[in-house]
């Protein structure tokens, strides 16, 4: 009989699953090293020689450097970057939140963790919509088990968005409700009607905790993606469509993505007080602060809101015309009576794409039997790499994908879509 064998780490850290963006990317990578021309559309970053941060910012945190700002900053952020954000998401947003309702963190990550360690104890549930990005990690170093959450598969007919009627069955068995708008990994967003109706359904949970004397049901709110919204969508946030959640809300935020800032580590939570103080602790015992130079910096840039107009623009040209480009190209491709799909870009940097290839023979007679083996045709054939939805907590038989578009090439998109029309063929 086989021995069992001994854990030799916390069983937290013993069942941890590693990330499956990172593995594949992982297989990218090797690929590339041994001279393959890949298409990497994987990681939910940019390259920065196509989209490089704003200049007056790179040359501001230069200047801080320069000036010996290399000490520990305040534990919840610089006092200028606290008031630079305020008046942002107040002229920006219509959100009035003051410096002391802010906190600045190492980019989202640290932020999201303090709002898991600070609202959910060991054995409470999240429930959060799949494909979302990392909640089941989070619900696990928070809770210890992937057991303690609540996952609602979303529908392509709703954008992969969760709908009200979709999360009120499980409302009373949850401490906390995590919802992104834009949608890592969907690129699509919340209607002002769904949003408000998920609103309501917290504030009559709430309402019905209180009278009991329960603990609140809490909202986190990712909302990284905000300023890169495309056509006529319109961003919508809790606070101000119910000003009645306010004191249920948490906000996720930062420059990592509305300025392609992903390696300058700059986040910031926006929320009641008490939780606002309570995650400072947390991050303060972590030392999971922003870099000051690079706070100071932020401060500086987000001091001219035409500036940080003027870029904004422009990044959402940039990301807005590689996405369509790639739409149009997988609906050409549909049209052609290839079994693909795409769904329209409404917001960040990603597409969601479909590819319906599940029992299709190879020219060798290989039958794609699993997503895996899409998934391994598409980047051997097509030189194509793309992220399946499992990777976000869908099904593994989902046949839908993330396609990031930080890396690409303007130039190279006929050529991709070129490319992938060729493998299809292949296929019978």
């Amino acid at each position: 009989m086989a021995q069992a064998r001994a854990l030799t780490a916390a069983r937290m850290a013993e069942s941890l699953i590693g990330s499956e963006i990172i593995k594949l990317a992982g297989e990218v990578n090797e690929k590339i090293r041994n001279g393959e021309k890949i298409y990497n559309f994987t990681i939910g970053d940019f390259n920065p020689k196509i989209f490089p941060i704003p200049a007056k910012l790179k040359q501001a945190i230069v200047d801080a450097y320069a000036n010996d700002e290399t000490n520990y900053p305040a534990a919840d952020g610089m006092a200028d970057l606290r008031k630079a954000v305020s008046t942002l998401i107040r002229e920006r947003q219509g959100l009035d939140y003051k410096p002391e309702e802010i906190l600045i963190a190492g980019g989202a990550r640290p932020v999201i963790y303090s709002i898991y360690r600070t609202l959910v104890d060991p054995g409470e549930k999240v429930m959060f919509p799949v494909p979302s990005w990392n909640n089941n990690h989070y619900t696990h170093l928070t809770t210890g088990d992937y057991s303690n959450q609540v996952f609602i598969e979303t529908r392509p007919e709703n954008k992969f968005m969760p709908t009200a009627d979709e999360l009120k069955p499980h409302l009373s068995e949850v401490a906390m409700v995590s919802l992104c708008s834009p949608l890592n990994p969907t690129g699509t967003t919340f209607t002002k009607n769904d949003l408000e109706a998920i609103c309501d359904l917290i504030l009559a949970e709430n309402e019905r905790r209180s009278i009991s004397g329960q603990k609140p049901l809490y909202l986190l709110y990712d909302q990284i993606y905000w300023a890169l919204t495309f056509g006529e969508t319109k961003h919508y946030d809790p606070v101000s469509l119910r000003p009645a959640m306010r004191p249920y809300t948490v906000f996720v935020d930062g420059i990592s993505k509305s300025l392609a800032a992903t390696g300058v580590r700059v986040g910031w939570s926006m929320g009641p007080k008490d939780i606002i103080d309570k995650m400072k602790s947390i991050l303060s015992h972590v030392g999971a602060w922003a870099p000051k130079a690079e706070q100071v910096a932020t401060a500086q840039y987000l001091s001219d809101l035409d500036e940080y107009d003027a870029f904004i623009a422009h990044m959402k040209k940039e990301v807005s015309c590689r996405l369509e480009a790639i739409h149009n190209g997988f609906q050409s491709l549909k049209a052609q009576g290839f079994r693909v799909d795409s769904i329209a870009p409404q917001a960040a940097i990603y597409l969601t794409v479909q590819f319906n290839l599940h029992g299709m023979k190879t020219a060798d007679g290989r039958v794609l039997e699993t997503t895996k083996d899409v998934t391994r045709y598409i980047l051997d054939e097509a030189k194509i790499a793309i992220v399946p939805f499992y990777a976000f907590g869908s099904s593994h038989d989902s046949s839908w994908y993330r396609l990031s578009v930080g890396t690409c090439r303007v130039e190279e998109i006929d050529t991709i879509m070129s490319s992938l029309e060729t493998a299809l063929k292949k296929l019978s």
